[in-house]
């Protein structure tokens, strides 16, 4: 055998090696990921296994944590008769629209308060001092405007979404390089042409930071908007409940809360994926 021959064996059974090597590897990835994946099932199932456990050994008092199994046997009557289905229907709406109504601003006037330090001096006094309050303290004002219809709950949401995406978006645009910046003024670029191609996309990581915070928000204030002369809705469930002491029926309206924000978390976990796939190319 040739000495040519000899190296060209040599670096096919390099190669081979590699391939075996990145094999494994990728099955290794795999099973830790399947791991993961059984854990983040197993978690949740065993603490409902323990809590029925404890509920039938009577450590638990069935009256105040009730249990798994009565909640659903609560549950199951509700989706039958369409009842659960028509209050989170109801919820999603207001919330869809009133996390719409404050994520819009929020990204527009962030990213103009990014952009041009003007703008930035002139608001920001006005949200540092307006940001801390309680978006609840300010209900009663809310109801006095805008009266008891939806108009009043879909602005409660807003509020307190429009904050957290504004701080984002702005924070987002001012960590952009400034070696962007320059070349869009080298370039000539517009003011709009600014917001479209420099500051929007740099900012998008933050911005659905912002989004997320704000989703969080939005499912804790429609609890609290939905108390106030709402005849439909999950938060108005809790609050009915209560009323009545029926805890299985608060339980539900809980888990369906909790549904809700695990797929507005991933819907949006979604989006992020398609719009910003540079952050994640493995994902």
């Amino acid at each position: 055998m040739s000495m040519a021959e000899e190296q060209i064996e040599k670096t096919f059974g390099q190669v081979i090696v590699k391939e075996e090597k990145a094999r494994m590897q990728s099955k290794a990835v795999a099973g830790r990921e399947l791991l993961l994946k059984v854990l983040a099932f197993l978690s949740p199932s065993l603490l409902l296994v323990l809590w029925e456990i404890l509920s039938r050994l009577g450590v638990i008092d069935v009256r105040l944590f009730s249990s798994p199994s009565r909640i659903f046997y609560a549950l199951i009557p509700m989706l039958y008769s369409g009842e659960l289905l028509y209050h989170t229907m109801v919820s999603t709406r207001r919330i869809v629209l009133g996390f719409l109504a404050g994520a819009i601003p929020g990204v527009a006037i962030g990213l103009s308060m990014g952009l041009f330090p003007p703008v930035r001096a002139s608001l920001m006094p006005m949200v540092a001092a307006t940001f801390p309050i309680p978006k609840l303290a300010v209900m009663p004002l809310i109801l006095i405007i805008f009266g008891l219809g939806e108009t009043s709950k879909i602005f409660t949401i807003a509020i307190g979404v429009f904050y957290l995406v504004l701080i984002n978006t702005m924070a987002g645009v001012l960590n952009i390089d400034e070696i962007y910046l320059d070349v869009a003024k080298n370039f000539g670029a517009s003011r709009l042409q600014f917001y479209t191609t420099v500051a929007l996309p740099g900012a998008l990581p933050m911005i659905f930071a912002g989004f997320k915070l704000g989703m969080g928000t939005a499912l804790l204030l429609i609890v609290a908007a939905e108390l106030s002369a709402a005849k439909a809705g999950v938060g108005w469930m809790v609050w009915r409940a209560y009323d009545m002491f029926d805890i299985e029926k608060m339980f539900v309206a809980l888990i369906t809360m909790a549904f809700l924000g695990y797929v507005f978390s991933s819907l949006l976990d979604l989006i992020e994926r398609i719009v910003i796939p540079w952050k994640n190319p493995k994902g």
